[in-house]
């Protein structure tokens, strides 16, 4: 089982590192999407920690830092019905992250790290392709 974990762990920091490009600097001061995103940069990240070192309590606490950063109004960029299903999957699945912590299962929540890393590649990626598409966008 350990193997397993290991193996998930890295695919997660795999996936999770070409989408994450642009989030690791600091953001713009008044930017709070920016900061938001930091934010959550910096819990994910924190969470992997925590999986690593087997550490429930810092597992399950960045669990809960990520769906408050999800329930700020910042967090909803798009009015859309996909965009909404994304953000409430991300809900969820930080949800099952925090109740693995809670039951010590690290296999469950190394699971959860890695389908709360894809939900967010998908919608970092549903973002982009809206933005880019926008009849608002302006001309360059």
């Amino acid at each position: 089982m350990r193997r397993a974990t290991f193996v998930l762990v890295v695919l997660a920091l795999l996936l999770g590192i070409p989408s994450l490009s642009g989030h690791g600097e600091e953001p713009k001061k008044g930017d709070k999407l920016g900061e938001l995103m930091h934010k959550k940069l910096v819990a994910s990240q924190n969470v992997l920690e925590g999986l690593a070192l087997n550490d429930f309590a810092k597992i399950g606490k960045q669990a809960d830092e990520l769906m408050s950063i999800s329930k700020q109004a910042e967090w909803n960029v798009l009015k859309t019905p996909k965009y909404e299903l994304y953000s409430n999957d991300f809900q969820r699945v930080a949800g099952d992250l925090a109740k693995s912590a809670k039951d010590k299962n690290i296999d469950s929540a190394a699971l959860n790290y890695v389908e709360l890393t894809l939900t967010c590649v998908k919608c970092h990626k549903y973002i982009r392709e809206t933005r880019d598409t926008s009849i608002d966008r302006p001309a360059y």
